[in-house]
């Protein structure tokens, strides 16, 4: 599996990161030995990056992920989770919990949100608690969509400050929208970022802006949200779309990009990692992943060649989004 330097520590990750949403039982539960043998299949297959968050299942992906990786020697992942949501005890009938926030299967806990310094603090605090390891690599501040001021004012130079003593090796903003973290590379200083499903071949918006941007002045970008929730992986199926159903004309074109696709002998998840993976700012791409098959399947696809004829065809067909840099020949 191929790496890239990533951040300001330059540690190498892997063309695929494991996205551990899945981990804590993202749209339907996952058992724990489900989840052990998604992980050990991405470890056997290379799979060196993986990221994770409080969030994801109130705590259960971190565990899953930190019970994993407890006999891998820490010098061989790179590991990023999330701050931006405490957890605390949850009161009520545990059934009332049950798909809260598109999780399963998860404990009795709930998010609290907290972008202050004190709340970074503990956050990670706490996540390393849950993983059961002594550091984590990069720190992402989660979704700061409400709280943008107090993300800039006081949790960015939290995590700068940890950063800068040693703790962190890289501090970023991982958000499915580009304003605000156009706001964070402009403003502040981080290292790199998530930017989940708005560089698709379904979405160019990040295009515009924010990875030319990330490109000029070095922030890595983690592609996240490949296939758009669903519908780029599998659009003859009943798809999604960022989570909900996806609208018809969204469907008629992922469609009509996986019939060039099959012109070429192109699976279509094989072409959205690729596009995803070409362009310069991105260092590599998160997929989540609940099964050994999954994750073979995308190992597979981010190490098959695409050919340039297909990419030719897609923007011949008007089927790329505005400002897509393609896969050079």
């Amino acid at each position: 599996m191929p790496t890239e330097p990533f951040g300001r520590s330059g540690l190498p990750v892997t063309a695929l990161g494991f996205g551990a949403a899945t981990l804590g039982g993202l749209f339907a539960p996952l058992s724990d030995e489900d989840a052990h043998a998604a992980l050990q299949a991405a470890w056997d297959a290379g799979v060196r990056y993986f990221d994770t968050a409080p969030h994801y299942g109130v705590g259960l992906s971190e565990e899953r992920l930190g019970r994993f990786l407890a006999d891998k020697p820490r010098a061989d992942y790179v590991l990023s989770t999330k701050v931006g949501r405490l957890l605390v005890p949850g009161t009520g009938a545990p059934e009332e919990f049950e798909g809260a926030d598109g999780f399963y299967g998860t404990p009795h806990r709930l998010r609290v949100r907290d972008y202050s310094a004190d709340g970074v603090r503990r956050s990670l605090h706490e996540s390393l608690e849950r993983l059961g390891l002594d550091r984590i690599d990069i720190a992402f501040i989660h979704d700061p969509d409400e709280h943008v001021e107090q993300a800039l004012t006081e949790a960015y130079p939290a995590l700068a400050a940890l950063r800068d003593e040693g703790v962190l090796g890289s501090v970023g903003v991982g958000m499915n929208q580009v304003a605000v973290p156009t706001r964070f590379v402009r403003e502040s200083d981080i290292d790199c970022l998530i930017v989940a499903g708005r560089y698709t071949l379904l979405d160019g918006e990040a295009a515009r802006e924010l990875l030319p941007l990330c490109a000029e002045r070095g922030v890595d970008v983690v592609g996240a949200g490949v296939f758009n929730s669903g519908l780029l992986a599998t659009p003859e199926e009943s798809p999604t779309f960022d989570y909900a159903v996806a609208p018809g004309p969204l469907v008629a074109r992922a469609r009509a990009i996986a019939a060039v696709c099959a012109r070429h002998g192109v699976p279509l998840p094989v072409a959205a990692l690729a596009f995803v993976r070409a362009h310069p700012a991105v260092r590599t791409v998160l997929a989540g992943m609940r099964s050994p098959a999954e994750v073979w399947q995308n190992v597979s696809s981010v190490t098959t060649e695409v050919p340039q004829a297909l990419w030719d065809d897609l923007r011949a067909a008007d089927l790329l989004p505005e400002g897509a840099v393609l896969p050079r020949a």
